[in-house]
């Protein structure tokens, strides 16, 4: 598990800056840490270590540009990403899944996936593929950006001023949002049996290669 108390102290805020923006919308990014990364950064603010001023705008500002470059990453190139039949992450079936997705649901997943790790690398990569109108992609990424980017570090920064000892308390409360952060990705793809014997089979595969 990181240790992101020291993580945070030693990149400082334009660290910060880049590992949000990597994050929200470029591919190497989906394995961050964002969540748990800003609730500490927020809780650290708390005891005088950041400026909560500076980095709730500085949060929100690199997330509103990383969607902008998975969008136009997506718009782009995206589409030559599923051409690779076998591949856990991405396969050419979901690029008309992707566009007839956020046809009907682009709006409310931009917001939502801010919340579920991996998905918000995705999100904005998967809009620009799928071609979302640009004007709407934008609004809802700014209110996605904004709930994230500004309300995950306020968390961790509220209840750094609030509760008594909550440094003790500290790694079950991110191991905390980490449950909750993957739990609907996890239970999409259990509800969801194609996808899930899909990626169990993909597994099964690269297992036995190996």
């Amino acid at each position: 598990m990181f240790d992101l108390i020291s993580l945070i102290k030693t990149v400082g805020y334009l660290g910060l800056f880049g590992i949000v923006f990597a994050e929200s919308g470029l591919l190497l990014g989906f394995f961050l840490p964002g969540d748990s990364l800003l609730f500490t950064a927020g809780f650290l603010a708390s005891q005088g270590f950041l400026n909560i001023w500076l980095l709730m705008p500085l949060v929100f500002i690199a997330a509103a540009l990383g969607d902008n470059v998975g969008y136009a990453f997506g718009y782009k190139v995206g589409p030559m990403l599923f051409t690779k039949e076998e591949s856990i992450l991405f396969h050419k079936d979901h690029l008309e899944k992707a566009r007839i997705f956020y046809e009907k649901h682009g709006p409310k997943t931009l917001v939502l996936a801010r919340f579920m790790p991996g998905i918000r690398t995705f999100a904005p990569i998967l809009a620009g593929v799928g071609k979302m109108h640009y004007p709407t992609f934008m609004i809802y990424n700014l209110v996605g950006g904004a709930l994230w980017g500004l309300g995950m570090p306020l968390l961790g920064y509220l209840l750094g001023n609030t509760v008594p000892n909550i440094d003790h308390y500290l790694i079950p409360i991110i191991l905390l949002i980490i449950f909750l952060s993957l739990l609907p990705s996890i239970i999409h793809i259990w509800k969801n049996h194609e996808e899930r014997n899909r990626i169990l089979n993909l597994i099964k595969k690269k297992l036995y290669r190996s």
